[in-house]
């Protein structure tokens, strides 16, 4: 059976974009320096990201990730899933309202109208041996934490403080993980998480 694994950058104070993000400025005022790790050359954050991404079956994802992505500045035949890996698993967008018009290749995104729960099952049966990966944004990543659906929980902390933005966990129910892996490089401190 697959795990279910968020997989997500954050900021030495906690945030996974910088202030203002938007579909202008995707990851917000100053948001970039949170995965310079996904672009370097460093060996520790190659295989992190190779190991992530061969691993992967099904992603799951927000609407407003999702609208990032779709946007001209988004994912393109170079930068997508896994970065320059440019992965090209099937994706579950968790959203109310499906886009009319789509960008990116609608054939590999499917949009689930009620919830995350539903979502994660849908990815789980659709996933094979492979994991389902949820990439985010924090809400969504926040919300499968809160409802239980979650086996893992992969971290890249990058060092940057940017004072505000999008917080990866606002509120929520108090919960003791189990640290399994540290791998570290210059750019960011991968840290995975065993949700109980």
């Amino acid at each position: 059976m697959p795990k279910v694994i968020a997989d997500i950058s954050i900021s030495l104070d906690g945030y996974v974009t910088g202030p203002h993000p938007g579909l202008a400025n995707g990851l917000g005022d100053g948001g970039e320096g949170l995965h310079t790790w996904a672009f370097s050359n460093d060996a520790v954050d190659q295989a992190v990201l190779s190991e992530g991404t061969g691993a992967t079956g099904v992603i799951v994802m927000g609407r407003t990730l999702f609208d990032l992505i779709d946007s001209p500045g988004g994912w393109n035949d170079e930068v997508g899933y896994g970065a320059g890996e440019v992965g090209l698993q099937p994706v579950l967008v968790v959203t109310r309202t499906p886009p009319e018009r789509m960008r990116l290749p609608a054939d590999r995104f499917t949009f689930v109208a009620d919830g995350i729960g539903s979502a994660v099952a849908k990815a789980t049966a659709m996933a094979d041996d492979r994991h389902v990966v949820i990439m985010g944004g924090g809400r969504t990543v926040r919300g499968a934490l809160e409802l239980g659906l979650l086996d893992e929980l992969h971290l890249h902390l990058a060092p940057v403080i940017l004072g505000g933005g999008t917080p990866l966990f606002d509120g929520g129910s108090p919960r003791t993980l189990r640290q399994f892996r540290v791998r570290h490089s210059a750019h960011a401190t991968h840290l995975s998480y065993r949700v109980d």
